[in-house]
């Protein structure tokens, strides 16, 4: 009994000794490192954006378990800029001169994305961003996207999205276009107009409503008159599933559904989400799970986000975008082996980087390398890929009614 007892107080004696080594091997490197941004934790676009919070959370927490950045530990600073652009500009400005943060990490969504570029030019700081949907207004030298647009995503992410659906069984042959004008998009709404005429679809409606718009009756209304195979919804957050509850009670269910950026939980978790088509870079089946850093990230992700209560537990295409954001970053620093913000931009241009959705690189118009948007489709409560084919889930083809 004692030499069981000798051993357990060993043991807890190691184990002590080993957090104070790890606690004494940051302490000795200096000071935190300490990253600084903004997410809509609340407004219209909390909903997606607290997805971007629990991830932010869940890489800083690895990235320290594995000894944090140059052997320092790193502090995450994460303020709410209430879905207001001009308000994301403003914290940015407080992270750099008054937070005074070594690093910044992009926000959630084009517009604060924008504000928080102008910041980073300003002060010449590295910004990495999640979800920035219009490549042309990216000036900076020093910003590097996330999400795999390509330089064109007007052009061809709805190639993309029309490529499927021309392979189904019962191609559209008119388009219904509505859509918030949210700057991306509507930027992608118009894109697709463009792409829609010269493919030779017909279009009988066009639509537009301000972002942040909370009545779809007579949008709802005009969709069921227009007579179409397809509806594509410009729609950002919890608008899809406004558009498609009002839609629902003038007893109308639109035949073919695209949605551009819906909150992924509320649409998936909707009866009147079945079939919804969207755009993604990343979903929890295979071929993507072949990826063992993906793998682990979707079980740690499900066990933290039903403990947070989030509507969607399965990482999606904001989850990945969120965690490739933090990957380049992280291969950023460690590529420059310093702190300089101007030695880690320069090596992520010259520097391909893995991440959970492949191997991005950022040395095209504004840091912008290939598109890699599949089309998904809300199947059996889940979203799976569709399209190409060669990335469908297991088993998944496209359906429509």
């Amino acid at each position: 009994m004692k030499t069981v007892r000798r051993s357990l107080i060993l043991a807890a004696a190691a184990a002590g000794a080993t957090a104070l080594v790890g606690a004494s091997a940051f302490a000795q490197s200096g000071a935190s490192i300490r990253i600084g941004s903004t997410l809509a934790l609340t407004g219209p676009l909390s909903a997606t954006a607290l997805t971007h919070k629990l991830v932010g959370e869940i890489y800083v927490e690895q990235l320290n378990a594995r000894g944090g950045l140059l052997g320092r530990k790193v502090e995450w600073i994460v303020k709410d800029d209430q879905s207001k652009p001009d308000l994301a500009r403003t914290m940015y400005e407080q992270l750099v001169t008054s937070d005074k943060v070594d690093l910044l990490m992009g926000p959630y969504a084009t517009g604060a994305i924008l504000s928080a570029m102008g910041v980073a030019q300003r002060y010449n700081k590295v910004l990495v961003h999640h979800t920035f949907g219009i490549p042309s207004m990216s000036k900076y030298e020093m910003a590097f996207p996330a999400w795999s647009l390509g330089p064109d995503p007007g052009t061809t992410v709805p190639n993309t999205v029309f490529d499927a659906l021309a392979a189904s069984p019962k191609p559209p042959k008119t388009v219904a276009f509505v859509t918030s004008k949210f700057p991306s998009i509507h930027f992608m709404t118009l894109g697709a107009r463009e792409v829609a005429k010269k493919r030779g679809l017909q279009e009988v409606l066009f639509l537009e409503w301000d972002f942040g718009n909370r009545d779809f009756g007579p949008i709802a209304a005009r969709i069921k008159d227009a007579k179409h195979d397809l509806v594509w919804m410009g729609d950002i957050a919890l608008e899809g599933n406004m558009l498609l509850d009002a839609m629902k009670k003038i007893d109308y269910t639109p035949p073919i559904h695209f949605h551009t950026y819906p909150a992924p939980g509320p649409m998936t978790n909707s009866p009147d989400g079945r079939n919804a088509l969207s755009l993604t870079i990343f979903e929890e089946h295979a071929p993507f799970l072949a990826n063992p850093v993906a793998a682990e990230f979707v079980k740690v992700f499900h066990d933290r986000a039903t403990k947070a209560g989030l509507a969607d537990t399965s990482v999606e295409v904001q989850a990945a975008a969120s965690y490739t954001a933090w990957q380049i970053l992280e291969a950023g620093v460690r590529g420059a082996g310093n702190l300089d913000d101007k030695a880690i931009g320069a090596w992520l241009r010259a520097n391909r980087v893995d991440t959970i959705q492949g191997r991005l690189r950022f040395d095209g118009p504004g840091n912008y390398g290939d598109d890699l948007m599949k089309v998904k489709q809300v199947q059996n409560g889940k979203w799976n890929v569709v399209w190409p084919t060669q990335f469908a889930a297991p088993g998944a083809k496209l359906q429509v009614q």
